[in-house]
């Protein structure tokens, strides 16, 4: 009896230290460090949540850019991928179904080479981000959309290379650009 009691307090012990004390200090400490990262990296406009930094959005009209296919539509519940493999007839015929409705969405020469990205689902479902040559592409469109004359097409081009990201601590991974970021920036263009 008494080998249980010592194993109940230890056991109340350890359960109040790592699961009330050591979270609430570590949230804490994150709270007063990194806000805007504890918080979820959300982008507030006018006092309201328009989205993550971190989780894409569906843009399907012209005026936008768009992201990476997703096979959640960007829902992070039951975020993943399609888990089609690369044999799989499934996927070869979306992949080309995509390659075609990006050609013919942004009036591309069909000899044209669509950037992988635009093709494949990312495994999460919710990756904003594509690749500059991918958002180059769309540029003509998103200009046209909007009605830019000639400088804004080329503010356009420029804030596309303005919101490219290097690759995580120079090495990780590829130059990308964020399409949640950009499409809202794209809005202030007078």
């Amino acid at each position: 009896m008494k080998t249980l009691i010592i194993s109940l307090k230890i056991f109340l012990f350890f359960t109040i230290l790592t699961g009330i004390v050591y979270p609430l200090v570590v949230t804490g400490i994150v709270q007063v460090v990194f806000p805007h990262k504890a918080n979820g990296n959300l982008i507030v406009e006018a006092g309201k949540t328009v989205g993550s930094e971190l989780i894409g959005q569906q843009f399907d009209s012209t005026i936008y850019f768009m992201g990476r296919p997703s096979v959640t539509l960007y829902n992070p519940l039951p975020s993943g991928g399609s888990n089609y493999g690369l044999t799989n007839a499934k996927l070869k015929n979306l992949v080309e179904e995509r390659k075609q409705q990006f050609i013919r969405f942004n009036q591309l020469d069909s000899l044209t080479e669509v950037p992988s990205e635009m093709l494949f689902a990312s495994a999460s479902g919710l990756d904003p981000h594509i690749s500059p040559k991918a958002a180059l592409l769309q540029v003509e469109r998103v200009a046209n959309a909007r009605g830019f004359n000639a400088d804004q097409k080329q503010q356009l081009q420029k804030l596309v290379l303005e919101f490219t990201e290097e690759p995580q601590f120079l090495c990780l991974g590829e130059k990308r650009v964020n399409i949640f970021l950009l499409n809202l920036e794209i809005d202030n263009i007078q």
